[in-house]
C-alpha cells in the first residue's frame, strides 16, 4: 500500500488542502472484493484528488486501474479483466445536500465526524466495476450450442416405456 495513503483521514480537511494520494495498493488489501475475485493476486494502482469545483462542492477524483482476477461463468476459467475507473465523488452531509449533486457527480455520505477511508472508497468503485456475469475473452469469441437440425427425426425418450407398456398388456 501507499506510504501516503492513510487508513482513515478527515475529509473536510483534504478537501481544504486539496490533498492528493497516488501510489498502489495490492488486491489482497480489499477484503469485500475478496468474495467475487479468483484470488488476490495482482495490485490497484490509484489516485485520489480531493478538492472543490467552481460551485464549492467538495469533491473527490478518484482513479483506479487494475487488472481483476476473476473466474469465466462459462467455461470456468481464470481470467484477467482490466478496470480502469475514472469517477468524480461529491462529498456531502446530508441527502439534502445529495439532491443539490449535478447528475454526473455520485454522492459520498461523510458522516458527522468527517471521517472517510480511502481504501474503502477505491473499493467501492471497483466492486461497482464487477460485471455480473463474468465471461473471459475466449467465452465472448465461442459460438453459441446450435439447436438440433429440424431434418434429422427427433427420438422420443419414452417410446422404450411404452414398448414396454404393448408387451405387458
Amino acid at each position: 500500500m501507499s506510504v501516503d495513503l492513510p487508513d482513515s483521514l478527515d475529509a473536510w480537511r483534504a478537501v481544504s488542502a486539496r490533498r492528493i494520494f497516488e501510489g498502489s495498493v495490492a488486491l489482497s488489501r480489499f477484503g469485500r472484493l475478496q468474495d467475487s475475485l479468483a484470488d488476490s493476486v495482482g495490485e490497484c494502482r490509484f489516485r485520489l484528488e480531493f478538492d472543490r469545483d467552481n460551485f464549492g462542492l467538495a469533491t473527490v477524483e478518484v482513479e483506479a486501474d487494475a487488472e481483476l482476477p476473476l473466474v469465466c461463468q462459462r467455461s470456468l476459467q481464470r481470467f484477467l479483466m482490466p478496470v480502469s475507473i475514472r469517477q468524480r465523488l461529491g462529498l456531502v452531509r446530508s441527502e439534502a445536500e445529495e439532491s443539490a449533486l449535478p447528475p454526473e457527480v455520485e454522492p459520498v455520505l461523510i458522516g458527522a465526524d468527517g471521517e472517510l477511508s480511502p481504501l474503502a472508497l477505491i473499493e467501492d468503485e471497483l466492486i461497482l466495476a464487477l460485471p455480473v456475469v463474468p465471461l473471459g475473452p475466449q467465452a465472448e469469441s465461442d459460438p453459441e450450442p446450435q439447436a438440433p437440425d429440424d431434418d434429422e427425426p427427433r427420438v422420443n425418450p419414452f417410446a422404450a416405456l411404452a414398448a414396454l407398456k404393448k408387451q405387458t398388456s
